[in-house]
């Protein structure tokens, strides 16, 4: 069920999702007490979403609950909305009376999470849901009138004017290098990235595409769900995230007596690529080989990867399991959308890459010690090095501001030299170089010249030891290339001698590991030094590494907790509960139940305060608006 407050007021005071006929209540949705009005529902705003979404077939399937095996059409969407704004404008007592309100929404994913973003969507509303956002009771829901779907709606619907930059959406960034903020994106913002990878991406109303991603991330909104809704594709959820459920579903249009559609669009983080090729090879022969055909490039034409680094072992092993296909690489941000991907085309497709700047979108790289643009040609130094630089972008994908941070919005903009719009600063820093047989326009106009590659958030990922300049990103893909090492996060540690130290933690595969050190010990530390020996310069060569008992705390799209890595790496790092740094020695000293908490907290909060991190059992103090919370916004 979904619900709609005014503002601040509490949740259970709105209604946004009538009860339809043949669905009930499950034991967490009560009564909550209002008085819905029926009247003609009859009028859209004139942006492009909304006239592609009246445009479409009505009876084209748009999305599927693939747990409930409930379905609607477009014909069903379109009502949908239609109702739910005449319950928004009900529940604030006039025709505009949600004009510069805040309106937050709790749903699951599924069609009913589909159909309040785009609703709120039709006002100059800041959209907020409140994903598990730590509510101080259970939402409640009463419904004192049953209205049909469709029911009293004009059998002709109309467009009214609305202005694109206001209205929109708030996302909150994910906390992964800092505090988590609230980004206000602008309904012309959240066109313009949908628009942009709709030409590059080539969504079609032939496509289905699986939906597997959290709804709090701009990658599970924008690329998941706004995006297909232009181009008329058919979304199907499937959430919680379950490998074998993943895997029947992809292989169930070929297996025999089967009437299920194909998936022909996947888009996921590598955390979920990696789960899923680690149960494959226990999948029975049968739905393994079916499982093969629905993804393989035949079948599944697209599968993207993003949200965190694609390491190069997972992105060959699926590309191996596939028959060839190529997982794509893109680049983008809360802020921005996606702002820089690869191509349709394969050879468009290099490893470590994430592309060129999308359609519509500006990009330059500025030189983090000189703070000068780097001009095309001027990759590479006067010592034959590629020269670094920050991801500086603009266009109509950039976001507004900051919500209720004027001086963080301020510090993300720089002046331009051209008289233009301001370029956002990205904080991520990346080198660019022509690729052999790629950016030939192949796979779009856009895609042409030098590529992008990615080094690392400029804040954590470069690290700066004794004069030198290390990517993060670069020691993580080498160490997970040793087939010793199944996940690997690197960190700058401080160090007197050097000013900062090269540090990994890593999580070992116990088959491999356990008697490929020397003299057939347990591989080690010093072996990760000898097998990175001839990959790495020795200033880039991780000087302290960790082992992990576990897999490595990571948020829901599968991003490191790079400040929660380095502060439970620091040595001074004491807590009286239970030494969190032993969590990341060689055995975990915690007790399980005590790891569980640790990582629940992590997972719950996304963020662990120098005051909480000593006080594991209560949390609550000192924590940061909880990031997978994000609004619908109004100017």
């Amino acid at each position: 069920m979904s619900v709609l407050s005014r503002g601040l007021a509490p949740l259970s005071r709105h209604l946004i999702q009538p009860l339809a006929a043949g669905r009930t209540l499950n034991a967490r949705s009560r009564l909550l007490q209002t008085r819905l009005r029926i009247q003609p529902l009859s009028t859209l705003p004139d942006v492009p979403l909304f006239r592609a979404l009246k445009d479409h077939d009505a009876s084209r399937l748009a999305v599927v609950h693939s747990a409930s095996s409930r379905s609607f059409t477009y014909g069903n969407l379109v009502a949908d909305v239609l109702q739910a704004k005449e319950r928004l404008l009900d529940a604030a007592g006039s025709r505009d009376g949600v004009s510069g309100e805040r309106i937050a929404f709790l749903a699951e994913n599924s069609y009913d999470y589909a159909k309040a973003l785009i609703a709120t969507e039709k006002y100059s509303t800041k959209a907020q849901d409140l994903l598990k956002a730590g509510l101080d009771r259970e939402p409640v829901l009463d419904i004192r009138e049953k209205i049909r779907a469709g029911a009293c709606l004009s059998d002709e619907v109309t467009f009214e004017d609305l202005t694109e930059s206001r209205g929109g959406m708030m996302l909150y960034t994910s906390g992964t290098t800092n505090r988590p903020k609230g980004v206000l994106i602008p309904q012309s913002a959240l066109t313009a990235q949908a628009s942009s990878l709709l030409q590059a991406w080539h969504y079609t109303p032939q496509d289905r595409l699986l939906h597997l991603l959290p709804l709090h991330h701009i990658h599970g909104i924008v690329n998941a769900i706004l995006t297909p809704v232009l181009a008329g594709s058919s979304i199907e959820f499937m959430y919680p995230f379950n490998t074998d459920a993943v895997w029947k579903r992809l292989a169930a249009p070929f297996l025999p007596n089967s009437t299920a559609d194909k998936i022909t669009f996947l888009t996921a983080v590598p955390t979920i690529y990696n789960r899923l090729l680690s149960s494959f090879p226990r999948l029975e022969p049968e739905l393994q080989e079916a499982a093969q055909k629905g993804i393989s490039p035949d079948n599944l034409r697209l599968n993207i990867s993003g949200s965190a680094a694609l390491p190069t072992p997972t992105k060959k092993a699926w590309q191996d399991i596939s028959n060839g296909n190529v997982l794509l690489e893109r680049f983008g941000m809360t802020e921005v959308g996606m702002a820089i991907s690869c191509g349709l085309d394969f050879a468009d497709r290099v490893d470590g890459s994430v592309g060129w700047p999308l359609p519509s979108v500006e990009a330059r790289l500025v030189d983090t010690d000189t703070n000068r643009v780097i001009q095309p040609g001027e990759e590479v130094d006067e010592n034959g090095r590629e020269r670094e630089g920050e991801i500086q972008l603009r266009g109509p994908t950039i976001f507004r501001e900051y919500w209720a941070n004027e001086k963080a919005t301020q510090e993300a903009f720089v002046e331009s030299d051209d008289g233009k719009e301001k370029w956002f600063k990205t904080g991520d820093v990346a080198t660019r170089r022509q690729v052999d047989g790629a950016g030939k326009g192949t796979s779009g106009d856009w895609a042409q010249g030098p590529m992008y590659f990615i080094q690392g958030r400029r804040s954590v990922d470069i690290i700066k030891t004794g004069g030198e300049k290390v990517s993060a990103l670069e020691v993580e893909r080498e160490l997970l290339s040793l087939p010793q090492v199944t996940e690997a996060a690197v960190v700058g540690l401080p160090s007197e001698q050097w000013g900062q130290k090269v540090a990994a933690v890593v999580v070992l595969n116990p088959e491999k590991a356990a008697t490929s050190g020397r003299n057939g010990k347990p591989w080690g530390p010093m072996d990760m030094r000898r097998a990175l020996k001839d990959r790495l310069a020795n200033y880039k060569m991780p000087q302290e590494m960790k082992i992990l008992q576990g897999p490595i705390p990571r948020n829901a799209m599968g991003k490191v907790h790079i400040l929660f890595l380095q502060r439970i790496l620091h040595a001074g790092l004491g807590v009286r509960s239970f030494a969190c740094h032993s969590i990341l020695s060689d055995a975990i000293s915690a007790s399980d139940t005590e790891v569980r908490v640790l990582r629940h907290l992590y997972d719950t909060v996304g963020f662990i305060g120098p005051k909480t991190m000593p006080h594991v059992s209560r949390p609550t103090r000192a924590m940061p608006p909880d990031p997978r919370i994000h609004h619908a916004y109004c100017s």
